[in-house]
């Protein structure tokens, strides 16, 4: 199963990437991420057996979240996977703590995770040309309050994320 915990948006910041995503697309061209599934990826979990999804949960749920309002406010570009992204140009403190502590009781729970170095970011297009200048779009403000567990289902048009289960502040 291929799971993975993130930052899961509201409405409000759906419709603000949807926008951003609207105008890179006519700068780069690409698969635009479907609107519901925008997210931010806080730790990949790598091939989880149905049967350890309730240890996956309860590691989880050992990490108390608490509010925290990011910004995105910088598209950016990474030219080796030719992905067109939204991140934030300041990641708070308490985003690095989340994300060290979902890792932390993975690890402490022998669950595997892409142990790559975490960069706040939601992707926004893939297979993207690269443009000849990044636009420059309007912030926008995101209140975390939580977190989630997504399952990710491939489908022949693409993936479909399902939030399996959310923990907040």
């Amino acid at each position: 199963m291929r799971l993975f915990l993130a930052l899961w948006p509201d409405d409000a910041v759906r419709a603000g990437l949807a926008r951003w995503s609207r105008e890179l697309h006519a700068l780069c061209g690409g698969r635009p991420t479907r609107s519901e599934n925008l997210h931010v990826t806080l730790a990949f979990l790598v091939g989880v057996e149905d049967a350890r999804v309730a240890e996956v949960e309860r590691a989880a749920s050992e990490v108390v979240p608490k509010a925290v309002s990011l910004v995105l406010d910088q598209p950016g570009y990474w030219k080796h996977n030719r992905i067109a992204w939204a991140g934030a140009s300041i990641a708070p403190p308490e985003l690095e703590t989340l994300v060290a502590e979902l890792r932390g009781t993975l690890v402490k729970s022998q669950i595997g995770f892409d142990a790559k170095s975490f960069v706040s970011h939601v992707t926004l297009l893939r297979d993207a040309r690269e443009p000849k200048g990044m636009p420059g779009l309007d912030p926008i403000p995101w209140k975390i309050d939580g977190f989630a567990l997504v399952r990710s289902v491939t489908l022949p048009r693409g993936s479909r994320y399902e939030v399996l289960r959310s923990w907040s502040a």
